[in-house]
C-alpha cells in the first residue's frame, strides 16, 4: 500500500514553560516491509538536536524548545510504501539480544491471574509460532476493545481484571503472557490504516512482537487478532508503552498540561 500519514501532537500549558527537552521516536523503522519516500518532523519554535539509532534499531531525534511558551506542536507529514510480510520483521538491524525482552516492567508485571492464564494456554516453546498465535487469541478473547475505561498507566493485570481496554492494554497483556511462557516479547508503536471506505481515520496503534524460533521477531496484534500486514506502519519498540513512546520529554515550569493528538492515515492511489 501507498500511505500518507499526518500526525499532530499539541501540548498546552496553564503557565508558560521555561524550556522543553524532547526525545522523538517518530521516524518509521527500516526493514523490508516499508519504504519511506518523504518524512518531515517539525516542532514549533523547536531546535533540532542530534539524532541516533539505538540498540533496538529505532531512530531517535532530540529537540529543544526555549521558552517562555504556552503551547508546543509536533507535526509529522510523510509518505510510505508498505507490503505484507505476514508479520515477520525481516531485514531490520538491531543489536539488543532477544533475551533482554524477557524482563518485566511495572506495566507488564506478572500477577497470579496473568500467570494462570498464560500457563492455561496449550502449546510449547518448541513450536513458538503456534504458541504465540494461541496467546494472541487468548488475549483478544479475554479483553474486549472498549475506549475510555483504561488510561496510560493501566497495567496488564488491571486490564485483564477489567476485561476491557484498548490496543495498549491488549499489547501489555500479550507481552506479559509471552514472557511467562519464556518467549521474548516487546511493545511496538506505530500506525494502522484501519478503513475500508477510502477515507482517512485516526489510526495511532500498538501491537506486540514475539521472538519466534527460526523466524525472528514476528508481530501480533491482539486488539485485531491478526499479524501486522501492509496496513501497518512500524515506528519503534520497547519493553512497554512507556519505553516505546513516540514522544518523551521534560518541561521546565509549573502548571497544568493539556494534550491533543490527531493522526490520519490514508491510502494513496497506486
Amino acid at each position: 500500500m501507498k500511505l500518507r500519514i499526518s500526525h499532530e501532537t499539541t501540548y498546552r500549558y496553564g503557565r508558560p514553560i521555561r524550556n522543553l527537552v524532547q526525545s522523538l521516536r517518530l521516524t518509521p523503522s527500516i526493514f523490508e516491509g516499508q519504504k519511506v519516500h518523504e518524512w518531515q518532523i517539525d516542532v514549533t519554535d523547536g531546535i533540532r538536536g542530534p539524532g541516533f539509532r539505538d540498540g533496538a534499531g529505532d531512530w531517535i531525534e532530540g529537540w529543544n524548545v526555549r521558552g517562555p511558551v504556552d503551547q508546543v506542536t509536533i507535526s509529522i507529514e510523510g509518505r510510505i510504501d508498505t507490503r505484507d510480510l505476514a508479520g515477520v520483521l525481516r531485514g531490520h538491524r538491531e543489536m539488543i539480544h532477544p533475551m533482554a525482552y524477557l524482563r518485566e516492567t511495572t506495566a507488564t508485571k506478572v500477577d497470579e491471574s496473568l500467570r494462570d492464564l498464560a500457563t492455561s494456554v496449550q502449546g510449547s516453546t518448541s513450536d513458538s509460532l503456534d504458541l504465540a498465535h494461541q496467546l494472541l487469541t487468548t488475549v483478544g478473547d479475554r479483553i474486549a476493545f472498549k475506549p475510555g475505561v483504561t488510561g496510560h498507566a493501566t497495567t496488564a493485570s488491571e486490564a485483564l481484571a477489567l476485561g476491557e481496554g484498548v490496543c495498549q492494554d491488549h499489547t501489555h497483556a500479550l507481552v506479559t503472557l509471552a514472557r511467562v511462557r519464556n518467549l521474548p516479547a516487546r511493545y511496538v508503536s506505530g500506525y494502522l490504516h484501519s478503513t475500508v471506505d477510502g477515507k482517512a481515520h485516526d489510526a495511532a496503534h500498538a501491537w506486540a512482537e514475539i521472538h519466534v524460533q527460526g523466524l525472528g521477531w514476528v508481530g501480533f496484534d491482539a486488539a485485531n487478532k491478526c499479524c501486522p500486514d501492509e496496513r501497518y506502519v512500524r515506528l519503534g519498540s520497547g519493553l512497554d508503552a512507556s519505553d516505546a513512546a513516540p514522544i518523551r520529554g521534560v518541561a521546565m515550569g509549573s502548571g497544568a498540561e493539556e494534550l491533543a493528538v490527531a493522526v490520519r492515515v490514508e491510502e494513496l492511489a497506486q
